[in-house]
């Protein structure tokens, strides 16, 4: 099968489209023949770390369709539509086939693509988990979402307003029009605006690899209020780990979110998208033998939601 594996000494950005061998599925293995696969921040940030998958093959936002499954397997069948982050088995979804243990994965709706699927898994339930899990959301709340034109921003900006919140969204001009018709209330144009000097007091605020110290956003905290720093830099995650708990001390919260695979909360997801509620935007796609050029791509930090591998060109 063809894949993009990790090789520094034969690329200039390290990833080579070449053949590799099919992967075969455990006991408690699926065989998916991926359709498409997004690229995360983890893929890129991973890589410049030098934290490499035992295969040499990123991608952890995989969709595709079950072509074989394990001798224990129960819950998914030949020809069955799939979905899910396999970051946490060591990822692999760059390449035309991955064997998945199969409590990673839910199932994809017949109405829809195998392109939408791919784009939720980690964006999707990293914001997900953020709002409701740390941030605490409930309806009625003034909720201030920094990095609303990402991946993660653009997923943040829909879930916050179907849980019934007043939504502040912070962007850079080109993604202003794009962020008001995901239903942002209120958007902010960083290079216009400064949110840190506005009287408005959030009760939640989402700093999505925010760009300013902790005690700045605790600041712009209602009395109660809760912040949640989301992704970002190695400095960011280690100054809200350390230093969180510090700012803590009193009414306001300062938390760190470390977003988990969860088939339960794809499925959640999965409805919404079904129903119509809330929506992948994706800037952009890519062939898989261009992922390197992709990921370069996401790197600079200007996509506008997802970026998007086809490995199978859907008709």
């Amino acid at each position: 099968m063809k894949a993009v594996v990790y090789d520094k000494s034969k690329s200039p950005n390290a990833l080579v489209y070449q053949e590799v061998e099919k992967p075969v599925p455990g006991d408690h293995e699926v065989l998916v023949k991926i359709h498409a696969v997004s690229i995360n921040a983890a893929d890129y940030r991973s890589m410049r770390m030098g934290i490499i998958p035992k295969r040499k093959i990123f991608g952890a936002d995989i969709a595709g369709r079950v072509e074989a499954v394990g001798a224990a397997c129960t819950t998914f069948t030949v020809g069955e539509d799939v979905f899910g982050d396999i970051s946490n088995c060591g990822f692999g979804g760059f390449a035309e086939y991955v064997a998945v243990p199969e409590n990673l994965l839910a199932s994809i709706p017949a109405s829809v693509s195998f392109e939408t699927a791919s784009a939720l898994p980690m964006a999707s339930l990293t914001a997900l988990q953020a709002l409701r899990n740390q941030g605490e959301i409930k309806a009625g709340q003034k909720v201030l979402i920094c990095g609303a034109g990402g991946g993660v921003g653009t997923f943040a900006v829909q879930l916050a307003k179907h849980f019934g919140t007043e939504v502040t969204a912070v962007c850079s001009p080109a993604n202003v029009e794009l962020v008001r018709s995901l239903g942002a209330d209120h958007v902010i144009d960083y290079t216009k605006e400064d949110f840190v000097k506005s009287s408005q007091r959030y009760d939640l605020v989402l700093g999505i690899n925010g760009s300013h110290s902790l005690s700045v956003y605790k600041s712009i905290l209602a009395p109660k209020g809760i912040f949640v720093a989301v992704g970002g830099g190695l400095s960011q995650v280690i100054n809200a780990m350390l230093f969180g708990s510090i700012l803590s001390m009193g009414g306001k919260k300062m938390r760190f979110l470390a977003a988990k695979a969860d088939t339960k909360d794809l499925a959640f997801v999965m409805s919404l998208v079904e129903a119509g509620k809330i929506k992948p935007i994706i800037d952009r796609r890519y062939p898989l033998e261009k992922t390197g050029e992709a990921m370069q791509y996401l790197s600079k930090g200007h996509a506008r939601g997802k970026v998007v591998i086809q490995v199978v060109q859907e008709e």
